[in-house]
């Protein structure tokens, strides 16, 4: 049996399944991407097929994800479905709860929406420049 399913919530508040604890981090993971992708939930939702109400109760773990539901939100984010569950369990190689976002983490996501909204191609090439001479520049120090 795998070991995510296994253990079920008792009736008892025996504790929260990891199933459901997978179910957030397949949320997260959807919001992540289509963030990077520069896409709002009402894009989203239009691409999916659902309302925005919708898109919002997949991308908060309110609404449990069918398997043909994250198929079609695998094609529009463009990635397999094996995206939404990689590092699942990040503990067990000794790495920070990949669940949680990093303050790092959420800076490179509001970085990448920023920079899909720039019109420009010149503007983006300008800025990845920028940010390569940067790193450059630490690396040197």
């Amino acid at each position: 049996m795998n070991q995510l399913a296994n253990k079920t919530p008792g009736r008892n508040g025996g504790g929260r399944s990891r199933a459901l604890d997978v179910d957030h981090f397949v949320s997260l993971r959807i919001r992540q991407r289509r963030i990077m992708l520069g896409l709002t939930q009402q894009q989203m939702a239009e691409l999916i097929g659902v309302t925005y109400q919708q898109a919002h109760k997949y991308e908060t773990g309110i609404n449990r994800i069918s398997a043909g539901r994250l198929y079609q939100i695998a094609q529009a984010l463009g990635v397999e479905i094996s995206y939404f569950f990689e590092d699942v369990e990040p503990e067990r190689r000794g790495k920070v709860k990949a669940a949680e976002l990093m303050p790092q983490q959420r800076m490179l996501l509001e970085l990448a929406r920023n920079f899909t909204s720039i019109g420009s191609r010149k503007h983006q090439d300008a800025l990845c420049n920028l940010a390569r001479v940067l790193a450059n520049v630490e690396a040197a120090e």
